[in-house]
């Protein structure tokens, strides 16, 4: 398309790490759950992987997945099983790990401690990762999406954050004034100052660079607690509230990192299983999967792109599964999955190229080989980081309600099955956590897998809301299920859906053109002759046929690669 430079912006490519936050808040959750919260030069390598991991399945996404432009990065469906397995008795950390006085990080012992914990993640995040695989290769996502509508989406996203408010809590609650004022700061320059470029040096003309804007909010509040650790402002005592939201807590961890560090599979050693951590895990693969059809069907609408057909949904949910696989084996101690975040700033960039957002790709992975870089974000201090989560899982829940926009909430069957399906997915998990000794059979294994499905909450609301809005009598309008296909299975032009969605590098052309490898799910129908010279027959088509300076939004999929 004539109207995106031949080169991408590099303001747009740094507008696309606004998944920044994300990626450095779970290494940073899961890191207490670990034994690591005196670990931070480990925390640094974690974020480092994480990147560099995101970095690669975004450009496999990309390339070879649903071919739009949109981000890959970790999972906060993953984290809500993860934690409730490493809750378990067996993995709790011993009491030495939770006084900084007593760790000694280069010690076998410790090392030992947090890198079986990771290794039981990556061993059960590998093999869920395998049921996402063949999900969406085998096409029985579009199965299941039959069975799934708003009331079941709504809930399951919606328990994602919810339960993780005592995260985010204890961390603001370290020091609140400064987790206020990095809230503030966020919502200042993202929402109240959305529509102010904050400029940067540019080289293209009129092209600017642009900031995140949630980085930059961090950025003044992290200036600010320097500027009152230097005058001794916050206590020194760390038994005084407060003495987190110093900078020179963790300030040899910088120092101590090296410059260049390269991930590598098994880098923690060989990954364990357990029946437990696959069980949790799965559930969090299929909230993730739920979510990442309606990021295709959004970021297809923002980007100007036909409706992602079946065989591109399929590729996408797939190549999302080999993500997770290679974050398993790499040990991130999380998964991948579409960034909601990056297809909301397609509306605001005005960038629809595949181009950016695999420079952008390529830009993760190599701040990932940087050492020094995750060593910096894993030294922010520990109020800002709990400011970022209270806003990023406000966020994240508003999101699960918001898939309530096509039911129809004056019916009283919808009311119920909402309200029951998030209030129980809340209580069930605290009663579970609390008198796991009922439950128990005898059997560790059927015990273990028991206390983690029923202590993950998007599992307990998503499948009631999944069973009862299943079996409760209800028309499809009344369950959203009309306003849920309109919205997503809009029809459009076949040759311009294959021009969008077909594999690059000829492979779509090569590969699957043959009789039997079109019923492949993964490969498109070639359409026939008669209907390549149908006229467009609905207003619905109408946005497919025009060009890319007629398209609203005036924004247009790259369709060079």
């Amino acid at each position: 398309s004539s109207n995106l430079p031949p080169f991408p912006d590099p303001g747009n490519v740094l507008h696309y790490l606004t998944a920044l936050g994300g990626l450095v808040a779970i290494p940073l959750i899961l890191s207490k759950e670990l034994c690591l919260q005196h670990d931070p030069l480990t925390q640094g390598h974690l974020i480092s992987t994480i990147f560099f991991v995101s970095g690669i399945c975004t450009v496999l996404q990309v390339l070879f997945g649903v071919r739009l432009p949109i981000l890959q990065g970790g999972t906060f469906a993953f984290l809500t099983p993860s934690l409730a397995m490493l809750s378990l008795p067996n993995w709790r950390c011993p009491a030495w790990t939770q006084n900084a006085s007593q760790v000694n990080a280069t010690s076998p012992e410790f090392v030992e401690v947090w890198q079986s914990r990771m290794r039981e993640l990556q061993g059960a995040i590998m093999v869920a990762s395998c049921f996402q695989i063949f999900v969406g290769f085998s096409g029985l996502i579009g199965f299941l999406m039959r069975f799934i509508g708003p009331l079941t989406i709504a809930p399951t996203i919606t328990l994602v954050a919810l339960p993780l408010f005592n995260s985010a809590g204890d961390e603001a609650g370290s020091h609140w004034g400064i987790s206020a004022m990095a809230i503030f700061f966020i919502v200042l320059f993202s929402q109240y100052l959305k529509n102010v470029p904050v400029p940067l040096p540019s080289y293209q003309g009129s092209r600017k660079c642009h900031f995140s804007k949630v980085l930059l909010g961090l950025a003044i509040t992290w200036l600010i607690c320097f500027a009152l650790t230097v005058t001794n402002a916050f206590p020194s005592d760390p038994a005084v509230y407060g003495y987190l939201a110093r900078t020179d807590i963790k300030g040899d961890v910088v120092s101590q990192a090296p410059w260049f560090r390269f991930p590598y599979p098994g880098q923690w050693g060989v990954p364990t299983i357990s029946l437990a951590g696959i069980f949790g895990i799965i559930a969090g693969v299929i909230s993730s999967m739920v979510e990442s059809v309606g990021d295709y069907y959004a970021c297809a609408r923002l980007s100007g792109a036909p409706p992602p057909p079946k065989h591109a949904i399929n590729r996408g949910i797939g190549v999302e599964g080999i993500g997770c696989l290679l974050a398993g084996a790499w040990g991130t101690g999380n998964g991948t999955t579409s960034y909601s975040e990056n297809v909301g700033a397609l509306g605001i960039t005005r960038v629809g190229s595949r181009i950016v957002i695999i420079a952008g790709g390529c830009v993760l992975l190599v701040i990932g080989m940087f050492g020094k870089i995750g060593a910096v974000f894993a030294s922010i201090p520990t109020p800002l980081i709990g400011g970022l989560l209270l806003v990023m899982f406000g966020i994240i829940t508003a999101v699960g309600v918001s898939n309530l926009q096509y039911v129809d909430m004056n019916s009283s069957r919808n009311l119920f099955i909402f309200g029951f399906s998030v209030y129980a997915g809340l209580a069930i998990p605290h009663w579970v956590n609390k008198n796991s000794q009922v439950l128990e059979t005898g059997i560790i294994q059927l015990d273990q897998v028991i206390r983690v499905l029923l202590t993950t909450g998007m599992f307990v609301g998503g499948f009631l809301a999944f069973i009862l809005d299943n079996t409760i009598p209800g028309s499809q309008e009344e369950r959203g299920l009309l306003a849920w296909k309109e919205t997503c299975l809009e029809e459009c032009d076949e040759m311009r859906v294959l021009e969008v969605y077909s594999l690059p590098f000829g492979i779509g052309t090569k590969f699957c053109t043959s009789s039997w490898v079109q019923y492949l799910p993964t490969c498109p129908k070639r359409p026939s002759v008669s209907k390549r010279k149908e006229e467009p027959k609905s207003l619905k088509q109408e946005n497919c046929f025009k060009t890319s300076s007629e398209r609203e939004p005036e924004i247009d999929i790259d369709t060079r690669i």
